[in-house]
């Protein structure tokens, strides 16, 4: 199951105590308590594993290391390790507690979350002409305490849009070395699937149905993850029984949750053109010119129509820069 939501506490560690003592061996050098060392900080880190989300399903709280206590002949208390999260790239960290929020986009992109706190200061450090046996010390600081929600919205060049069962687990599986469930019922994806065809990230987005955008059936928890898709590619099944309809309904869901997405252009793929007769898929092609000026019959049992996909992926990517 692909985690894309999750809420987590972070905690930086505590600084390590100042520590007061007095030297009482022969050399008698008085004060000689050492400073406490600094508390870890919790850092995220970008990856290109979709499924890095997923070791939080379990785990909800993550502490840094504490700062070591000062200790006796001046000696620095050791710093608390940093811990450092590893999430995926498309992942919005939101601070529950701040209000902020910020983006992690690039493989290595790192971004701090809670600082550790500084370590207290041994009565050494209080040592002074006028003040030759101090007694004062400082306690370390706690580190900083957050509410995190991380929030992953896929990165991918072309996302593949439409009703269940059209045909878009099978083309990616035919594209690239995915493996997406296959099956023939509704809602074979559960969850988005990536394949990378010669470096262009594609992706299958679970099928879109009436009310999507209202939340019925799989709802918008998938379409979030189309807004960072910079192409789009509109799958319908020949065997469809209205293919406006079918369309029309997705364009709308598009519209319904960003206006924005709606006006992307796009390419529309007629699925399954094998399943009927040179003469059939015409007309259905003719039907559905009527809404895009882009639609290409394909079927994954034809190579030819295989090399025709992969030269509008191709096309799309130069278009949009991708």
């Amino acid at each position: 199951m692909l985690v894309d939501e999750v809420k987590i506490e972070l905690y930086g560690g505590k600084g390590g105590d100042g520590r007061a003592h007095f030297d009482t061996s022969k050399s008698r050098e008085g004060a000689d308590g050492g400073n406490g060392g600094n508390g870890g900080s919790v850092f995220v880190i970008g990856v290109s594993d979709l499924s890095a989300l997923n070791q939080f399903r379990f785990q909800k709280v993550f502490r840094a290391e504490n700062g070591q206590n000062g200790m006796v002949k001046k000696m620095y208390g050791r710093n608390g390790e940093d811990i450092t999260l590893k999430i995926p790239i498309g992942t919005i960290v939101h601070n529950l507690d701040t209000g902020e929020k910020k983006e992690i986009l690039n493989v290595g992109d790192t971004l701090k979350i809670a600082s550790g706190g500084n370590g207290g200061r041994g009565n050494v450090e209080f040592k002074s002409s006028r003040n030759t046996s101090p007694q004062e010390f400082e306690h370390g600081e706690e580190g900083e305490y957050f509410h995190i929600f991380f929030e992953l919205q896929l990165i991918a060049q072309v996302g593949f849009v439409g009703f269940p069962n059209a045909g878009k687990s099978s083309m990616l599986n035919e594209l690239t070395a995915a493996s997406a469930k296959v099956a023939n019922y509704k809602f074979t994806t559960l969850e988005p699937n990536l394949g990378v065809l010669d470096g262009l990230i594609l992706a299958d987005i679970p099928g879109l149905i009436e009310g999507a955008s209202e939340g019925k059936g799989l709802g918008i928890k998938f379409l979030k993850h189309i807004k960072r898709t910079k192409a789009l590619i509109h799958f319908i099944s020949s065997e469809s029984e209205d293919l406006l309809k079918d369309y029309k309904t997705v364009q709308n869901e598009l519209t319904e949750y960003d206006p924005e997405l709606a006006s992307r252009e796009k390419y529309v793929f007629l699925t399954k053109h094998d399943l009927f007769s040179k003469e059939e898929v015409d007309e259905k092609v003719k039907i559905l010119k009527k809404v895009s000026k882009n639609v290409l019959p394909v079927s994954i049992h034809d190579k030819e129509s295989i090399d025709e996909v992969k030269r509008v992926i191709f096309k799309l990517a130069d278009s949009e820069n991708l």
